[in-house]
């Protein structure tokens, strides 16, 4: 699975500033990085009224894409899937997602942003492995705000040192099915095998296929 870090704190304690100059300090290291916030508010204008992207979801479309010579934009409703599941279905072709908030969720490494060391989250919130603060604060990886440099290299050597494991990742209808080791490796053994028989297949290092099964009647 693509690695998730995702930086929390209370508001206004300094993630956004922090998140832009580690995303700055990955990108400069040649990855390829994603990143998500997460937000508690609703109704939130990314289209304009009276322009035909929000005529089609005024309409229903449930996605709605906008294609660019230079970008891509698609809004669509929010699907409920947990930040693993999102960022293996959109963000597929990174190396790394960062995500700001998120503190709820389970099963992602986090990294706190505090002001105040009395308040810290770490010692109620699941996955905290590292702080960046200007206050004393005891315990490993302790950054200080001005320090973008040395958490995008605890990030890299933490996430994404050495050689990458072979990973299988299977949802059936929306949902992940859970694999034990020996079976993603035999999955992949056998599709890989398949797939090495058909043409422009060299060099494969990621496998996408998706199937849609007949619909009985």
């Amino acid at each position: 699975m693509i690695p998730i870090v995702s930086f929390i704190g209370w508001q206004n304690s300094g993630k956004t500033t922090i998140v832009r100059e580690v995303i700055a300090r990955l990108r400069a290291k040649g990855l390829r990085v994603a990143a998500i916030k997460s937000t508690h508010h609703r109704d939130i204008p990314f289209d304009q009224p009276g322009t035909d992207t929000a005529a089609y979801r005024e309409a229903g479309g449930q996605t709605v894409a906008l294609l660019a010579p230079d970008q891509m934009v698609i809004i669509r409703d929010n699907p409920e899937l947990k930040l693993v599941d999102l960022a293996f279905r959109y963000f597929s072709d990174c190396d790394i997602v960062i995500g700001e908030g998120f503190k709820n969720e389970h099963h992602i490494a986090k990294i706190e942003v505090a002001q105040n060391p009395d308040k810290l989250l770490r010692s109620e919130v699941s996955g905290v492995i590292g702080v960046i603060t200007d206050q004393p604060v005891s315990g490993e990886n302790i950054f200080s705000p001005d320090q973008a440099d040395e958490v995008a290299e605890f990030i890299v050597g933490k996430f994404l040192a050495g050689d990458r494991e072979t990973q299988t990742v299977m949802y059936v209808n929306n949902r992940k099915v859970p694999l034990k080791g020996f079976i993603q490796e035999a999955l992949a053994g056998m599709v890989g095998g398949f797939i090495q028989t058909l043409k422009q297949t060299d060099a494969m290092q990621d496998i996408d296929i998706r199937i849609r099964l007949k619909k009985n009647e």
